[in-house]
């Protein structure tokens, strides 16, 4: 088998990158404050943001393809640890780009549809960016560097995922559920928009990526939604039709990290090389199945 290196592979894209393409790979996961183990997986302790420790790992593993999700992905984090976030989500991804273009393999990486102001919406490719917050204007950053550095690395801006939790991380859709177990009010916005898709499909839309894409493509599900209408498809399918859900709009919480409105996804290029992401509903459903 081939070997791939899949950078956060304790994190929840990561992880089920891991779990869902070990049969036809031969994968070597990194961590870093969160160890995991995965059956079938090689998982190394890698501090990313150290130039001299990275080249290390990528001549010890010697890959021949990289996906690279590890970052500081939570907003309000970015905004308040700018400098070390930085290091993370743009200067490694940076080195990593300039190590595969050494070796000539495939490089994905993932961004956010978060590079949006969601003024515009739905976003294709070709728009300009428009970040509102530091995480954004990092990823926008690790775009642009990445494909001057590497014109045939793939940038795949992925949407809110939802699935399977991993040990040491879980997707949004977990305190909504226990929430809604124990009883619990849950405030959703009325007025933010995303296009969302399960973990499985978005790691479809990876492999698609890598071996068909380079340059940006978007990975992102059929259907805008909103926070709220999410929540309660969500509450529907798992079972919890009493939910308390409380619609609420964007000003109604405080937070470090602002949010754009709405920054649905338009993924026809992805469709077009394969991509197919089911009905949310069916996508929600199938998940439950499991």
């Amino acid at each position: 088998m081939k070997k791939l290196l899949v950078t956060g592979a304790s994190g929840f894209l990561g992880w089920n990158i891991c779990n869902i393409a070990k049969k036809e790979w031969d994968i070597s996961g990194t961590v870093c404050s969160h160890p995991v183990k995965i059956d079938g997986v090689n998982i190394i302790k890698s501090d990313l943001t150290d130039s001299g420790g990275l080249r290390k790992l990528f001549s010890e593993v010697r890959p021949d393809a990289v996906l690279h999700t590890a970052a500081a992905a939570d907003p309000n984090y970015c905004q308040t640890h700018k400098n070390e976030s930085h290091k993370i989500n743009v200067d490694a991804s940076l080195q990593i780009a300039a190590l595969c273009a050494d070796l000539k393999i495939p490089c994905v990486f993932t961004s956010t549809d978060l590079v949006f102001d969601g003024l515009k919406a739905p976003y294709r490719e070709e728009d300009p960016v428009s970040p509102v917050n530091i995480y954004g204007e990092q990823k926008a950053l690790a775009e642009e560097g990445m494909l001057k550095i590497y014109p045939d690395a793939a940038i795949c801006r992925m949407v809110l995922m939802f699935g399977i939790p991993c040990p040491a991380s879980e997707s949004f859709i977990q305190p909504m559920i226990k929430a809604m177990r124990e009883g619990r009010e849950i405030r959703l916005f009325t007025d933010e928009f995303r296009n969302p898709v399960s973990a499985r499909t978005a790691v479809d839309g990876l492999f698609t990526a890598l071996k068909k894409v380079r340059g940006i493509i978007h990975l992102g599900g059929r259907e805008r939604v909103s926070r709220y209408d999410f929540g309660r498809l969500l509450a529907e399918i798992s079972g919890h039709a009493d939910a308390r859900l409380t619609p609420c709009l964007q000003k109604d919480v405080r937070m470090a990290a602002q949010r754009p409105p709405d920054v649905t996804l338009e993924c026809s290029k992805a469709t077009a090389s394969g991509f197919n992401p089911l009905p949310l509903k069916d996508e929600l459903e199938e998940l439950f199945c499991q």
